[in-house]
């Protein structure tokens, strides 16, 4: 049953959403104007970029200065970043390695049993993501981990794994800096490839474990803040 109290930016929303839905647009489509999409909602102008500033609280749609309002990669997510992200300290960045040790070595797994197509592609791409330095809050375009769950061939893994980082994208930015061997992340990520790529689901598994167990051995010992200070 529909919330009564729901505001009107809240239901706003819900219609542009909608609305993307049934055009079928999709990541880097271009949305109809604010006054388009205002008129067509017959509201206001001010009252639609509302709502639209809501949706790319979470990635639903990107604004493009100069350019327009255009659908973003959040349209295809269940499970949505908090828009007003708390601060990172050591519990939160342990928390996210440790989940991740504890899901990913079997996705690997999967990876390796099923080698989908579209996924296996994406992996090639993605294992050279490594080797390019971290820059302040710039991530990679298909994240390593996000293509391993992707050559599972399982939609719902990859947007597990794709959510996870997403929810917790600052913490996942922290340790991509504190991890920063490049040149061994970027060998051990080769392993796990070659170990997907010859279908081995053992040695993927195993492979996943002991680099994801490295990067939470990293965040252990790392001087981050504690909860509280």
């Amino acid at each position: 049953m529909p919330r009564a109290d729901r505001t009107l930016s809240e239901r706003l929303s819900d219609e542009i959403v909608e609305i993307i839905r049934a055009e079928q647009l999709g990541p880097g489509d271009a949305l109809a104007s604010s006054r388009d999409l205002a008129r067509r909602l017959d509201v206001t102008t001010p009252t639609l970029r509302e709502a639209l500033r809501r949706l790319e609280a979470t990635g639903v749609v990107q604004f493009r200065h100069g350019s327009g309002t255009y659908v973003g990669p959040g349209i295809h997510r269940r499970l949505l970043a908090n828009p007003h992200r708390p601060r990172i300290d050591r519990e939160s960045v342990l928390e996210l390695a440790e989940a991740r040790l504890v899901l990913e070595p079997a996705i690997a797994a999967a990876a390796a049993r099923a080698r989908a197509e579209g996924g296996m592609a994406l992996l090639e791409t993605a294992v050279s993501n490594a080797l390019r330095p971290p820059v302040r809050d710039v991530r990679p375009a298909v994240h390593f981990h996000v293509a391993l769950a992707a050559a599972s061939g399982n939609a719902l893994l990859r947007e597990a794994v794709e959510a996870l980082l997403h929810v917790r994208v600052l913490d996942q930015i922290e340790i991509r800096h504190r991890y920063d061997d490049r040149e061994r992340d970027h060998a051990e990520h080769v392993q796990i490839l070659d170990a997907v790529r010859s279908g081995d689901e053992a040695a993927a598994e195993r492979l996943t474990r002991e680099h994801l167990t490295s990067i939470r051995d990293v965040v252990a010992a790392a001087d981050l803040p504690r909860s509280g200070e």
